[in-house]
């Protein structure tokens, strides 16, 4: 039948009880996203997670629904999506979520995994299936929010919520919604991403020491945004503490969450300083760990804006500059909208010197950025 154009608005946004639904909710938002761009420039609406959350914290695991496909799902399939994962995943930290091979993952998800989802498979081959898919769909959300589309990641986040729950795989669902709760907290939201962080780390106690420390980090950093700083300090101990334990316990199990790392730590670090206004901290934690190199460009350019706007609390406007212009260029070419909003906050430290010529002109190079991204 041919496609009438019309969009189910709620498309992706629901998180049904049933294994079966839940299955068919994937395919359809990833059917509906392949078929037209839509709600590409939506803001981030934080009520729409308030169900898929509340239901997963309820029971983040559940009994495998007997298949009864016609495709028979086998190692194989499962090595090549953990492949495909893998490449996505280093191509989006390399060259961003806006890349072409970054905005194709909905198409594979689509065209390649909805019909092994609809297949036949053993108890460990379903769960499995379910949790890298789960996995993909965390990826696509994460290069639909770097490339500015928040409604769009925000669905796809629902859906890798509601996979990682039919694979029983708890230490993907928390992880799943600790990145929910960093994408409310760049969206402004402190407030739930603290509820979301800590509902993360509460409720599967048992899972990878690296996953819950992840979710300690984003609650530290949510509390920065706030301007708590004894809290924040806290939850960064813990968050150390945990990364250490994880890195004996459990090398090696759960390659996503290998990226974090004491370097990861370091980079959120020097940010939470910065947002609580104690440069001094930010250069001594940056000095703790290298710059990220080229494989992680978009983790550089926000260690330099970073780093930027500590020399820019600290009155050295000289060195500051040199710092965002190197920024600016990374997020240039990568064509990051998370980049951009990185820049505003630096730029926003320059209001001392906005008369200044050198000042004006960067100014300006940023908002034709934004011009850009907003046309692109």
């Amino acid at each position: 039948m041919e496609w009438s154009g019309k969009l189910d608005q709620d498309s992706g946004l629901r998180f049904p009880r049933g294994q079966q639904d839940a299955l068919a909710e994937a395919s359809s938002y990833w059917s509906n996203l392949n078929r037209r761009d839509f709600l590409a420039t939506s803001p981030f609406i934080a009520s729409v997670f308030s169900e898929p959350v509340t239901r997963w914290l309820v029971n983040p695991a559940e009994s495998l629904t007997p298949p009864s496909g016609r495709v028979t799902v086998g190692r194989p399939h499962i090595e090549e999506l953990r492949a495909a994962s893998e490449s996505a995943r280093l191509w989006d930290s390399r060259f961003g979520g806006a890349a072409w091979k970054s905005q194709s993952l909905t198409a594979y998800l689509y065209e390649r995994v909805t019909p092994l989802l609809n297949g036949r498979y053993t108890e460990r081959d379903g769960r499995e299936l379910f949790s890298v898919t789960g996995e993909m769909a965390r990826l696509a959300g994460w290069t639909a929010f770097d490339a500015g589309q928040h409604q769009v990641a925000q669905r796809h986040y629902i859906q890798a919520l509601r996979l990682a729950k039919a694979g029983s795989d708890i230490h993907l669902g928390s992880y799943i919604l600790s990145t929910m709760a960093m994408q409310a907290l760049m969206r402004g939201f402190t407030s739930e991403a603290i509820d979301m962080a800590q509902g993360a780390y509460e409720r599967v106690p048992s899972a990878d020491p690296r996953v819950l420390g992840f979710a300690k980090l984003i609650e530290a950093r949510a509390h920065a945004r706030e301007g708590n700083a004894g809290l924040a300090s806290r939850c960064l101990s813990l968050a150390e503490r945990l990364q250490d334990r994880g890195s004996v316990e459990s090398a090696g199990e759960r390659p996503w969450i290998e990226f974090f790392s004491r370097q990861r730590i370091i980079t959120d670090a020097a940010e939470i300083f910065r947002d609580l206004g104690h440069p001094r901290a930010t250069f001594a934690w940056h000095k703790l760990g290298e710059m990220p190199g080229d494989a992680y460009a978009r983790s550089r350019g926000i260690r330099l804006s970073v780093l930027a706007t500590a020399y820019a609390q600290s009155g050295e406007l000289d060195q500051s500059l040199r710092m965002g212009q190197e920024s600016l260029r990374l997020f240039t070419r990568l064509q990051s909208v998370r980049g951009l909003d990185y820049l505003k906050i630096y730029t926003a430290a320059l209001r001392p010197w906005r008369g200044e010529a050198n000042v004006v002109n960067y100014l300006g190079e940023v908002r034709e950025l934004g011009r850009y991204l907003a046309a692109a």
